[in-house]
């Protein structure tokens, strides 16, 4: 054992009590001695579709109560490398977008400045656009794999230019990603015209479809995404509509044919080594999942990122 925080065991107390914490972590009330800070950003201002994200947080925390902190296919401990703590949820606006995203841009540069790893849950995905900000204030332009049905690479969406579809536009023109470092897995679904995916790939985005990644592993391909950036600071943004509905029905804006929760886990687990500086979990809406399972996958992806950051050693 170590002085670092540790999820309450199911065995000390029963999975559906204690605190509604990410994995029932101790509830943190200041940033000093953390390695990482697990949030909430409970908002769903910027989606176009439908609604729900503002209940993301609560729900993954309450299904990550079934999480016990060993991984058994990885060895990773990462409840014994760092300390990690649930700071809760942020103060967003919830009348108004523009807001809501300048909290989170400021809230992000004091978790910085405190040298501790951010991990988001959220939230719809217009929540990563103020988070790379602060990301590049710290680190400068960092890579990006971004994992989801979707580029985000709208101009605009009902003339508002900060959504949840035009996250990674805004990014790629302010400069806060290195754009041949930017990896997007798991596009697919109807578009507008032919060009919705290809002008990101003529900036640099390197664009990996769902239809291409059909009944393969994606061990390999996380690998050789992990070599191309080498000790580059990363930023990885998960969206869980990447994953077939079949698996996560719980999202505003689902796509059929999408990625299998056994290649989600290969490709996390692939990118052990870099150097990621931060992570979201976002769209995940539980109204559309009565059963939890959406929220509960989630958990789990959300647990698998936290067994690859720096620093987590393997048993």
């Amino acid at each position: 054992m170590t002085d670092f925080n540790q999820p309450i065991s199911g065995n000390d107390l029963a999975r559906f009590s204690g605190p509604n914490t990410f994995m029932r972590l101790p509830q943190a009330t200041s940033l000093d001695g953390l390695d990482v800070a697990i949030l909430g950003v409970p908002m769903d201002i910027g989606t176009s579709w439908r609604s729900g994200t503002r209940f993301g947080p609560k729900q993954i925390r309450a299904e990550s109560a079934m999480i016990r902190p060993y991984n058994m296919t990885s060895g990773a401990a990462p409840f014994d490398s760092l300390n990690i703590g649930d700071i809760g949820d942020l103060a967003i606006n919830t009348f108004s977008l523009p807001d809501s995203l300048r909290i989170i841009q400021e809230s992000y540069s004091a978790i910085l400045a405190s040298d501790v790893t951010p991990v988001a849950m959220g939230g719809d995905h217009s929540i990563t656009l103020p988070i790379l900000r602060a990301v590049a204030e710290k680190y400068g332009p960092v890579a990006l794999v971004h994992v989801d049905a979707h580029a985000d690479v709208n101009d605009d969406m009902f003339g508002e230019r900060e959504t949840h579809g035009t996250v990674f536009r805004r990014a790629y023109e302010e400069g806060l990603i290195v754009a041949d470092k930017t990896y997007q897995i798991g596009l697919r679904g109807t578009g507008y015209g032919a060009d919705d995916f290809k002008e990101a790939q003529r900036w640099g985005f390197q664009h990996f479809p769902a239809s291409e990644l059909w009944n393969r592993s994606l061990h390999g391909m996380g690998a050789e995404i992990r070599r191309d950036i080498g000790n580059r600071p990363v930023y990885v943004s998960y969206d869980i509509d990447s994953l077939d509905p079949a698996y996560a029905p719980g999202t505003g804006t689902p796509e059929i044919g999408g990625l299998t929760t056994p290649q989600a886990l290969e490709l996390i687990r692939a990118l052990r080594g870099l150097n990621i500086v931060g992570c979201d979990m976002v769209e995940v809406s539980p109204p559309y999942d009565t059963s939890g399972n959406t929220a509960l996958t989630a958990a789990n992806l959300l647990y698998e990122l936290l067994c690859v950051l720096p620093g987590v050693t393997t048993k």
